[in-house]
């Protein structure tokens, strides 16, 4: 949606994408604006909560059959697991995601890998093209009539543009910049603690290929999973900027992480949202 800054401020029903990689705020953002009685929508949270539910909830069932006690009171029916995800706590879904490499220190096998990833990739796709609706059930259930849309990090990695042009037709779309000191951040972060990540297909074999070549590595159960993630996650980093900055260029705007991090309050980012609409619009 490419608005000008007049038109944004006079829209009744503002709707926000936000879009950028893990860590980069957006949560930070959409609790700011939830707090100002926006509409938050965690497409991580209805991804987990709705889509993978119940392949979460089956992994966890694998796992708890292999303890004795907890198997006779499954099969009893004495016992039930649910899981408990939270806009804060995206951790459940981020194990069932997993990480490639050798079973006996958690690894997936790239059969199951690829399985899961699929499966993260059609639950990402159906939860982006539930936001019209939920747009429409902030405003009739909840009474609240703006509406911001927190994308998870792999959003730029679909190569069917339906998602963004569905997503740019109802909402504003903000790439959210890191500049370097947030790069850096970022990176030593996602080495400190590797976490789950999505990959496109294609990606993974090209990424796969160059580690176990590079390590002398045989077969991927010899990989080491945490160590794979430190290694492939500046790639995908770098590799998912353009891919970002090209939506942005498209279909949407962009901010940066420095001004990003100065907002306090809905009227801050309203202010940024309209001096970001004004230096990107040269035709208005």
């Amino acid at each position: 949606m490419k608005l000008s800054a007049t038109e944004f401020r006079e829209e009744k029903n503002k709707a926000i994408t936000l879009l950028g990689m893990s860590g980069v705020g957006k949560t930070f953002l959409s609790n700011i604006l939830r707090n100002s009685d926006w509409f938050h929508y965690s497409g991580d949270y209805r991804i987990g909560s709705r889509y993978l539910n119940e392949p979460i909830l089956d992994n966890i069932k694998k796992q708890a059959m292999q303890v004795p006690f907890l198997r006779e009171l499954l099969r009893s029916d004495s016992i039930y697991i649910t899981n408990n995800i939270a806009f804060e706590n995206l951790a459940i879904m981020s194990t069932f995601l997993g990480k490639i490499g050798d079973p006996e220190l958690g690894g997936l096998s790239l059969e199951e890998f690829k399985r899961r990833q699929k499966l993260f990739y059609d639950a990402e796709y159906a939860a982006m093209f539930d936001v019209p609706e939920f747009m429409l059930k902030a405003r009739e259930i909840y009474g609240l009539d703006h509406f911001v849309n927190d994308a998870g990090g792999s959003l730029c990695e679909f190569d069917d543009e339906s998602v963004i042009e569905m997503l740019a037709e109802n909402s504003l779309i903000l790439y959210i910049q890191a500049n370097d000191a947030d790069e850096k951040r970022l990176i030593e972060r996602a080495t400190a603690a590797p976490k789950p990540m999505y990959y496109r297909a294609q990606y993974l074999d090209e990424q796969l290929e160059i580690y176990m070549q590079e390590n002398n590595l045989e077969y991927v159960s010899m990989i080491v999973p945490d160590d794979f993630v430190r290694w492939v996650f500046p790639r995908l980093f770098y590799a998912r900027i353009p891919r970002y900055e090209s939506i942005a260029k498209q279909y949407g705007y962009t901010i940066k992480t420095e001004d990003l991090y100065q907002i306090k309050n809905e009227t801050d980012f309203l202010q940024l949202v309209e001096k970001s609409l004004n230096e990107q619009n040269p035709s208005f």
